[in-house]
C-alpha cells in the first residue's frame, strides 16, 4: 500500500508518490488510458500535469470525466502576467473537462523578471487569487527546476502564503552544499507553515550525452533516468525516507511499476550514504543542474 500524507494544509491525504503526467504530451489517448489504469490501481490519488506538456491535459480529461472525485488535480501555467494567466487557467479547464482545478502552480518561477512580473499588481498570483476566490481553483503553488530554485521559493514563500512547493530532490544534486543548504532552508520553513514539498528527478541519472541523442532509440524523458530496479528503489527510498516530503513520478513510464513498488509504505528503508555514493560511481550519476553550463533545461 502507498503512504498517504496530508498535502500540507489543503486537507486532502494524497498518496506520497504523485503521478507527474509530463509523459503523456506525445502519448495517443488508449496508451494515456493504459498508464493512467495503473495508476489508478496502484491507489495514487493525485495527478500532476501542465499546460505546457504537450497534450497531457487533453489525455488526462476524457479519462478522468467518470472518476473526478477520486483525484487530487494539479497543474501549471507559465504566463506571468494576469491576462495571461487566466486564460492559460481557462484552457487548462476546458482541457482537463473540469470546473474546478485542486492546485494551479507558478510553473518554473525562477528568473528574477519572472518573478517580479508574477507577484507585482495585475500579475499572475493576484489573476490566481481571483480564480480561488471565484472558485476555479483551490489551492495555489509554485515549481522550478535548476540549482536556484530553493532559494527563489524562499522568497516567494515570503512574498505570499503559497500551499505548495515544487522542486528537484536527489542524492546527486544535494551534494551541492549551497543547493542542500537552500534546501534545508526550504524544508524548515514549510514544514513550520504546512506547505507542501513536492520532489522531481529522483530517478535522474544525468543528462543524455551527445551521442545518446543523436540514437534512434526513444527517450521518454529529457533526462536519463536510472534503469537499475534496486538502484530506483534506493533513489525512490532517499526522498520518501523523508517523511515531510512527494516523489512525483519519472515521465518515463517504463519505470513507473519500479517506482510504484519501491514505494509501498512496508517497504521504504533509508538508503546509506555508502549505498548512494556506490550507485553514483557504479552508474555515472550525475547532476542535472550545477549553477553553470548546466543550470537551463
Amino acid at each position: 500500500m502507498l503512504p498517504l500524507k496530508n498535502f500540507g494544509h489543503t486537507e486532502h491525504e494524497s498518496t506520497r508518490v504523485i503521478f507527474g503526467a509530463a509523459g503523456l504530451g506525445g502519448a495517443s489517448q488508449s496508451t494515456a488510458d493504459r498508464i493512467l489504469d495503473t495508476v489508478l490501481a496502484a491507489g495514487i490519488n493525485h495527478i500532476d500535469t501542465a499546460a505546457s506538456y504537450g497534450d497531457s491535459e487533453l489525455r488526462i480529461g476524457p479519462w478522468l470525466a467518470s472518476r473526478r472525485d477520486r483525484f487530487f488535480l494539479a497543474t501549471k501555467l507559465e504566463s506571468r502576467d494576469g491576462e495571461g494567466a487566466r486564460a492559460s487557467l481557462e484552457r487548462s479547464l476546458e482541457r482537463l473537462q473540469v470546473d474546478q482545478i485542486d492546485l494551479i502552480q507558478m510553473h518554473n518561477l525562477v528568473e528574477e523578471d519572472e518573478w517580479n512580473q508574477v507577484h507585482r499588481a495585475q500579475g499572475a498570483l493576484e489573476a490566481m487569487i481571483r480564480a480561488r476566490d471565484e472558485g476555479l481553483v483551490r489551492f495555489i503553488g509554485v515549481t522550478g527546476h535548476g540549482t536556484r530554485i530553493a532559494k527563489m521559493h524562499l522568497r516567494s514563500l515570503e512574498a505570499y502564503d503559497y500551499d505548495s512547493v515544487l522542486l528537484p530532490f536527489n542524492h546527486s544534486m544535494l551534494e551541492n552544499e549551497e543547493y542542500r543548504s537552500d534546501v534545508d532552508r526550504l524544508l524548515e520553513l514549510c514544514a513550520e507553515r504546512s506547505v507542501a514539498v513536492q520532489t522531481i528527478k529522483s530517478i535522474a541519472r544525468g543528462r543524455w550525452s551527445n551521442e545518446q541523442t543523436t540514437q534512434d532509440e526513444p527517450h521518454f524523458s529529457w533526462y536519463e533516468p536510472l534503469s537499475d530496479q534496486a538502484a530506483i528503489a534506493r533513489a525512490v527510498h532517499y526522498v520518501l525516507s523523508q517523511a515531510q516530503l512527494f516523489l512525483n513520478t519519472s515521465s518515463d513510464y517504463r519505470y513507473l511499476t519500479t517506482i510504484i513498488d519501491a514505494a509501498q509504505d512496508h517497504a521504504i528503508i533509508e538508503p546509506s550514504a555508502e549505498d548512494m555514493m556506490r550507485d553514483k560511481e557504479q552508474f555515472a550519476i550525475t547532476p542535472l543542474f550545477d549553477g553553470n553550463a548546466l543550470e537551463r533545461i
